[in-house]
């Protein structure tokens, strides 16, 4: 769309575990019919009956902002603290099982062949022991808790309490905090829990009241663009010209049938907005409502979230038209984010569904190894369950763990929601149009009825509104983005353009293990492995899970392109949804990208009959993607070759600029004879983190898409 340019007793342990024991052994007993017939039966990992003065810790549990400066004193016993969840893990072999089975999920020939288990066969088959879940679950209920829910998975224990009972329990005191002049509760030290449990217990998923964040980012000014007279902005017409949805479309294949799920913390603000929104577009009635899956609280209206609810669900639509869109959300409780009991409800529930978008994160250094476990093991579910699972990558760049910072000061990180193996990461891109001087070829001198006036593909580079962006030095006129004479260091640099704001990948860093220093990867900080399935052309031999997967257009204005999307709550920074959309709100980021491409996949599904769900597409979308740029890459789908990209391309390769943003200190920061630095993988030189490059990239991994050949594609 064409619009005007704008600005923590031994007593009585051996009749404790005697009796749990005869408890798990009948439970047990009750379920050996099927579990003995696939010889799956868990073997029992807790051997010895729990001692609360032989504790072992769980380290790497606390928030980076439970510090001494920031402590103003231990919460009242009495506090309650609702809904904590416990994680449990399941013996090796099951684990190694479990593995063994989801490839052949995914392996057309093998009888296992998109086969996907149940909640309640998924925890029968490769769940914890009965015996562990029942003495686990006995233990809390001895230290005074109440056991809500143990989940059908058998690896998740929703339960509820006190901070005086946490303390007594897990050895964790429970402080108020004071954090940039914001009220906060967290346990100030790592949890334990009784060392016959080590084996069989991950950790409590949070203790804290830190929310993830969400990952848009409001519609900027930019002054360097300031001799043009317009933004090409972006509406659903344009994507679906763009992203090659309109032969789908036409065809048909509009999401009919298919249910996308945007998993949130709040409610819309307004379904009027949502109304409004395809009216204006040109999109049919939503079929469109809001759930609160299970036992969960409705969170209503959570200003500022509830615009990342409404553009999930709004751009979803955008690449769906018919697709029926449930927003399923729960309110955060003092110490877990609503999104997580989200989707740990809808994934133990008895209508599972086939797609769900997140757009959160928390870098893995800040999250926690228990909560970065914790969406592992859920995502993990999800996939044998059919349901493929979306989440956006994040809009920091490589220092996630600096999200919504002007600088970043804690190095490399990525975001723990996103870094799974089981889970479509999705970055972002910008248009390079404006920097080619070529807007003209791209887009049209009008709008049409549906406001749009992008004329084809149109060439992709990184999303990066930082100062340290390659070409926004260089179209700012500075040699380099860094040192004294460089762009971030420049009047204008230091004024615009020192800002995260970018596309978020990297390699996993920080899944598991304890930072030595906090929201830093050091330490015993580990990442997750990497899956199988990513090898291909471009990514590096590092052994651990990189992300993103695939990027679409996610940026907020610094080329003058954005997303124009309707959010009329003014106490969230919306503006009222009147007059033609150009004077509605508008943004960018990754949040944007993850419903997009959940949407995509819907269409998958719909055009080859997938009723069960595609489970982790990840395999078939690298398959794909290895098959196209083979061992040297393709020229022909290259991106930079925007409106001649070959016909039959299923991915175009990003091969122009970068993510690297501005960065101070001395985590990965290279910063010579400066105030501000360019984020790097070398301190003593300047190796960008990270740049694009032929195949798989950390900028925007195997690239964007054309959704009409992905949908065609022989491989579903």
């Amino acid at each position: 769309m064409r619009v005007g340019f704008v600005r923590h007793g031994g007593h009585g342990a051996a009749k404790f575990v005697l009796t749990v024991l005869a408890m798990g052994l009948a439970s047990a007993y009750a379920m050996s019919s099927h579990a003995a017939t696939i010889g799956l039966l868990s073997r029992p990992q807790i051997t010895q009956a729990p001692n609360n003065n032989d504790r072992v810790t769980l380290e790497g549990n606390v928030s980076p902002f439970a510090t001494a400066s920031n402590d103003r004193g231990r919460v009242e016993d009495a506090t309650v603290l609702d809904h904590m969840f416990l994680q449990l893990k399941r013996p090796a072999d099951r684990e190694a099982a479990l593995e063994t089975f989801m490839q052949q999920q995914l392996t057309k020939g093998s009888p296992n062949y998109h086969q996907w288990l149940t909640a309640a066969e998924f925890g029968q088959q490769y769940g914890p022991s009965q015996m562990d879940i029942d003495t686990v679950t006995s233990w809390l209920k001895s230290q005074g808790f109440t056991v809500n829910r143990v989940y059908d998975s058998g690896m998740t224990i929703d339960f509820s309490g006190t901070a005086g009972q946490v303390h007594s329990a897990f050895n964790a005191e429970i402080h108020h905090l004071s954090v940039n002049g914001e009220n906060h509760i967290a346990n100030m030290s790592d949890p334990q829990i009784p060392a016959a449990f080590a084996a069989a217990v991950q950790g409590v998923v949070s203790l804290n009241d830190f929310r993830p964040h969400v990952n848009f980012k409001p519609h900027g000014d930019y002054t360097f663009t300031s001799g043009s007279s317009t933004y090409q902005a972006v509406t659903p017409a344009d994507l679906a010209t763009i992203y090659n949805l309109n032969p789908l479309f036409n065809a048909g294949i509009n999401g009919s049938g298919q249910t996308i799920v945007l998993i949130e913390d709040t409610d819309v603000y307004k379904t009027a907005d949502i109304t409004t929104f395809r009216s204006t577009f040109g999109l049919p009635t939503a079929n469109f409502s809001q759930v609160h899956p299970s036992s969960c609280t409705d969170p209503g209206d959570v200003a500022g979230n509830d615009g990342e609810a409404e553009l999930d669900v709004e751009y979803a639509g955008a690449a769906a038209p018919s697709a029926t869109l449930e927003l399923a959300s729960c309110k955060d409780t003092s110490t877990t984010f609503g999104g997580l009991i989200a989707v740990q409800n809808l994934i133990n529930g008895s209508s599972v569904p086939k797609i769900m978008s997140i757009s959160y994160g928390e870098c893995e250094a800040e999250n926690g190894a228990t909560a970065n476990a914790a969406y592992v093991s859920a995502y993990q579910q999800a996939a044998t369950e059919g349901v493929s699972v979306f989440v956006s990558s994040g809009d920091e760049g490589a220092a996630s763990c600096d999200a919504d910072e002007s600088n970043a000061t804690h190095g490399v990180g990525v975001s723990g929601f996103a870094s799974t193996p089981y889970n479509v990461a999705v970055g972002g891109t910008d248009f390079g149009d404006t920097y080619a001087g070529t807007s003209s070829t791209y887009w049209s001198s009008s709008n049409t009825s549906t406001y749009g006036s992008a004329l084809s593909y149109i060439p992709e580079i990184p999303w990066n509104d930082s100062c340290a962006s390659a070409l926004l030095s260089k179209a700012a006129g500075y040699s380099t983005p860094y040192g004294t004479s460089g762009f971030c260091n420049s009047s204008e640099g230091k004024e615009y353009y020192l800002t995260t704001a970018s596309g978020s990948g990297g390699p996993s860093g920080c899944a598991s293990g304890k930072p030595s220093t906090s929201g830093v990867v050091s330490g015993t900080c580990k990442g997750t492995a990497k899956p199988s399935w990513q090898s291909i052309l471009g990514n590096p031999a590092d052994g651990v899970r990189d992300i993103p997967d695939v990027s679409l257009f996610a940026a907020n204005g610094a080329w003058g392109h954005y997303y124009v999307y309707c959010y009329s709550n003014t106490k969230g920074e919306g503006v009222a949804c009147t007059g033609a959309p150009s004077g509605w709100a508008g943004a960018g980021g990754t949040s944007f990208a993850a419903p997009i491409m959940a949407a995509i996949q819907s269409l998958v599904n719909e055009h080859n009959n997938l009723t069960g769900g595609a489970g982790n597409p990840n395999p078939v979308y690298y398959s794909l993607a290895n098959t196209e740029y083979g061992s040297s890459g393709s020229s022909t789908c290259n991106s930079s070759n925007g409106n001649t990209v070959g016909s039959s391309c299923i991915f175009y390769d990003v091969t122009q600029g970068d993510m690297d943003v501005n960065c101070t200190g001395t985590h990965s920061c290279y910063k010579p004879s400066s105030t501000y630095g360019v984020l790097s993988t070398s301190t003593s030189a300047d190796a960008p983190a990270y740049g694009t490059g032929t195949g798989w990239d950390f900028a925007t991994g195997i690239g964007s898409v054309n959704a009409y050949n992905l949908v065609y594609a022989s491989n579903w």
